[in-house]
């Protein structure tokens, strides 16, 4: 291996040393069981919002857990894999553009993460939630904010890792129906050949029309 693939991988396994012992932390000092809480999707004009919410076995560490917002689309693949097989308690939401436009995107992710934690019945005894706000719905008492929480917690960086390959997969499917708008390339999220090709082909029914709307009419986009 060569120096500079030493050092990455060193950082790597430091990075994960650190998460872990974060949520460690926690578990030991309060004797709880620890769910992290994350969601991917709130700013793309179409598709849904989606959350994970994930129990890992803190006794076992799956090297190179980190945000995925870190990560590149391979890695992330291979830690969803490992996350999925290694025994650990997770539980997925998704909430549809519709569903978005009719309730907004706040309470759209706050659903999602509801939904998520659901599967986990009951499993965990606190949440560890991404962000500075508290899930609405469910007791504050059981929950605690982490601001940067997916660069801080591994059972956060699990579940940014199962929400953000969930819905690339959604993305990459939606594709296949919708091949004019690129959603393999852009997930939905406003880059300049998504917005042309909206302006050209109009609005599929997976884009969230309160979203398509205020850009318009922020960008003129369909002037």
């Amino acid at each position: 291996m060569r120096g500079g693939e030493l050092k990455y991988s060193l950082r790597l396994i430091l990075k994960t040393k650190s998460l872990y012992e974060y949520d460690i932390a926690i578990s030991e000092n309060s004797s709880i069981r620890i769910a992290g809480v994350d969601e991917v999707g709130r700013g793309p004009l179409a598709g849904p919002v989606v959350a994970a919410a994930v129990i890992l076995d803190l006794s076992s560490p799956i090297d190179g857990i980190n945000d995925s917002k870190k990560l590149n689309a391979k890695r992330r693949d291979e830690l969803y894999e490992k996350i999925m097989m290694s025994g650990c308690a997770y539980g997925v939401g998704i909430v549809s553009p519709q569903e978005i436009d009719k309730i907004n995107i706040l309470q759209a992710t706050f659903l999602a993460m509801r939904l998520a934690l659901e599967k986990l019945e009951g499993l965990c005894d606190i949440m560890l939630v991404d962000g500075n706000q508290f899930i609405t719905g469910i007791d504050k008492k059981l929950q605690r904010t982490v601001v940067g929480g997916d660069g801080v917690s591994a059972n956060i960086a699990a579940a940014s890792i199962i929400a953000k390959v969930t819905r690339d997969h959604i993305m990459d499917e939606l594709h296949e129906q919708y091949p004019m708008y690129d959603f393999n390339g852009n997930k939905g999220y406003g880059t300049k050949k998504h917005m042309a090709a909206i302006t050209e082909h109009g609005l599929s029914p997976v884009h969230r029309k309160t979203f398509c709307t205020k850009c318009a009419i922020q960008t003129d986009l369909f002037s």
